[in-house]
């Protein structure tokens, strides 16, 4: 009796309702496998994006690629960000990065548009990123020279406190840079160029027209213009007086006008040195004070001050009228203007 089996049949193995360990994990942490799941998904796009990058970098390995990028991926430039640009012109740096809005992102190589750019006559070092899906940044570091001095022969860059910029010289891109600054001469020009080189970007105009500007007696510049006409600019006063000077230019086109020299020294007036009239006798131009467009009949710059007018063909041969046109300085009294040349030595 106490071995007798119970009379239901075997109906196989038995079934367990528990689930297995996998599914019960899967169950208790299912927010951290999908946190897992993008990560995994995120580390995937990374590494893809890696080796883009890296193939990108060889322009010859990804060339043929650009096409097939452009046909499936037409995202075009909507924004193009500079940073660090000062010097650099905004045409050439546009033009050396051989693309511009409404291109395809991927039509244009990374690395060559680097390359052009470093060119540059500013420019030290530059970078070129597309920031998907529409931005190109580039970031330029300019080297910081704001005019070429020459002293004793030797053209040097130099910044705005008169220091040389250092590792520069006349070859290559650098001697580029050296055609767009201003030039400076003389001792102590260095020092005292930034004053000037601002009051040249505060006045483009006159800018366009000089060629130099030299240092007299470490206290004031003389301007040599492209014709070879001097400006006499006063002591620390340039601004003001570039600010006359443009003036002049856009009423009266003065700085086109054939003289001799322009002398600005004083506040309240500006005396005009013409060239000796073509007529073969000798006559110099009349000094001119006020408004340059005061001129006789003749052509001759009227005098408007008690200057010494022009002597007539009759006394231009006279030694009397020499003599008074050129009387000694008195002792003590003023100094007369310097020569027409401009090459004053005054301290």
């Amino acid at each position: 009796m106490k071995n007798r089996r119970p009379d239901t049949s075997y109906r196989g193995p038995v079934q367990q309702d528990r689930p297995a360990r996998l599914v019960l994990f899967m169950r208790r942490h299912k927010r951290g496998v999908r946190v897992l799941l993008v990560f995994l998904f995120l580390l995937v796009l990374a590494v893809i994006a890696a080796s883009a990058l890296r193939l990108s970098a060889s322009e010859a390995r990804f060339a043929p690629y650009r096409a097939k990028l452009v046909h499936y991926l037409p995202f075009q430039i909507k924004t193009i960000q500079v940073q660090g640009r000062v010097l650099t012109p905004e045409d050439d740096l546009m033009k050396a990065l051989g693309t511009t809005t409404g291109q395809p992102i991927f039509g244009f190589s990374v690395a060559a548009a680097r390359d052009r750019i470093d060119a540059l006559p500013f420019v030290d070092h530059a970078t070129v990123e597309r920031h998907m899906p529409d931005t190109v940044v580039v970031k330029i570091t300019e080297r910081s020279p704001i005019a070429v001095w020459q002293d004793h022969g030797q053209f040097i860059l130099i910044n705005r406190a008169g220091e040389r910029v250092p590792d520069q010289g006349l070859e290559g891109k650098n001697g580029q840079a050296f055609i767009r600054l201003p030039l400076v001469v003389g001792e102590g020009a260095n020092m005292a160029a930034s004053s000037l080189v601002d009051a040249f970007t505060a006045n483009p105009t006159v800018k366009e027209f000089v060629v130099a500007a030299v240092r007299v007696g470490q206290r004031r510049w003389n301007l040599t213009l492209r014709d070879g006409a001097t400006v006499l600019l006063p002591e620390g006063q340039e601004q003001a007086a570039l600010t006359r000077l443009a003036q002049y230019q856009a009423q009266f086109r003065l700085l086109e006008r054939p003289v001799v020299s322009i002398d600005m020294r004083l506040p309240d007036r500006m005396v005009i040195h013409q060239p000796p009239a073509p007529d073969g006798t000798g006559q110099p131009g009349a000094q001119t004070d006020g408004k340059p467009g005061d001129t006789a009949h003749d052509g001759s710059t009227a005098d408007t001050t008690g200057a010494t007018p022009a002597p007539g063909p009759k006394d231009a041969h006279n030694p009397a009228h020499r003599q008074a046109r050129n009387p000694a300085p008195k002792t003590g009294g003023p100094r007369p203007a310097p020569a027409s040349d401009g090459a004053s030595t005054e301290e």
